[in-house]
């Protein structure tokens, strides 16, 4: 066996430093992240209803128990409505307030600030305003009242009933809240890409008469299409996630009318104590958020001009 030379050495050196730099964070990430959720993988088939026994291998019965639930069914349809309610906001409303706050006025600055200061609140602060907002006699139904338009107000937090006989009013109000608080994180988003464009390319295309509201449909949302796929795409995973909002201002009520799947995997988990019935659930949002994910991959690497959040 050859003895290793000190060329050797040096370059079995220089490729090791990097891992032994990053195995602190790995290790870290494998107990509080990877372990964890291989533990939640394997107790998804099992029955765990009493934490001082060991767990008892059940197979798939706790899939086929949440393919019969109905709450799990109406949670995942409230989930779904709310992709399909707040992406498409986050997709197209900060991309306006960020061409907005991109001209070059005096202080512009401030608005920019305004805009983002949604952001760094707390969600529990903001919920708990909302909530007080959405009062029986909170500052919208006094308004509303004042205006005769609902005399007797708006129960935004406290009714299943559906607007359009689609989106029950209680999921429609913690939607708001969820659209409010991110409006200005996309906006900083698109203002960096926005910022990215050269100001020669819109001289040219008005030299070509392409002015106006129209510079943006024909420049601004072309050279924006990788920042509002990745919108796209952030904000459908974030809106899958919810959880704070509904735990804050409607505990997912009236009816289960606001039950999002995350938070009908808390209630599970720590209402009930079903823990192998919350993991099958975590199971199924995991595999929901992954295929988000990839498809996240998929845009950036076929035109994302190196964008990285």
């Amino acid at each position: 066996m050859n003895k290793l030379t000190p060329k050797d050495w040096l370059f079995i050196k220089q490729r090791l430093t990097p891992y032994l730099f990053l195995l602190p964070a790995l290790v870290l990430l494998g107990l509080t992240v990877f372990w964890p959720a291989l533990q939640a993988f394997y107790l998804s088939f099992t029955s765990y209803e009493d934490i001082a026994q060991p767990p008892q291998w059940i197979g798939f019965a706790n899939f086929f128990q949440l393919w019969k639930d109905a709450v799990f069914w109406k949670a995942l349809e409230n989930t779904f409505l709310y992709l399909v309610g707040v992406v498409p906001i986050l997709v197209i409303a900060p991309l306006g307030l960020a061409i907005l706050v991109n001209q070059k006025l005096r202080g512009m600055n401030w608005f920019r600030a305004a805009y983002y200061t949604p952001v760094v609140i707390s969600m529990v602060v903001a919920g708990i305003a909302w909530k007080w907002l959405y009062a029986e006699n909170g500052l919208l139904n006094q308004l509303l009242k004042t205006l005769g338009i609902f005399p007797e107000g708006i129960p935004w937090l406290t009714s299943p009933a559906k607007l359009l006989g689609i989106v029950p009013i209680s999921l429609a109000s913690v939607m708001a809240v969820t659209i409010w608080k991110g409006l200005g994180y996309y906006m900083v988003i698109y203002l960096a890409g926005l910022q990215s464009i050269p100001a020669d390319v819109y001289e040219a295309a008005a030299i070509d008469g392409s002015d106006g509201i129209r510079k943006h449909w024909d420049i601004t949302i072309p050279l924006m299409k990788p920042y509002l796929a990745l919108v796209a795409v952030i904000s459908a995973i974030s809106a899958t996630k919810v959880f704070e909002e509904v735990y804050i201002m409607t505990q997912g009520g009236p009816l289960s009318s606001s039950k999002t799947i995350v938070y009908y995997l808390y209630e599970q988990a720590f209402n009930n104590l079903e823990i192998s019935y919350a993991c099958t659930i975590g199971l199924v949002l995991f595999l929901i958020i992954l295929g988000l994910s990839v498809l996240r991959l998929v845009i950036n690497q076929q035109g994302s001009d190196g964008i990285t959040i």
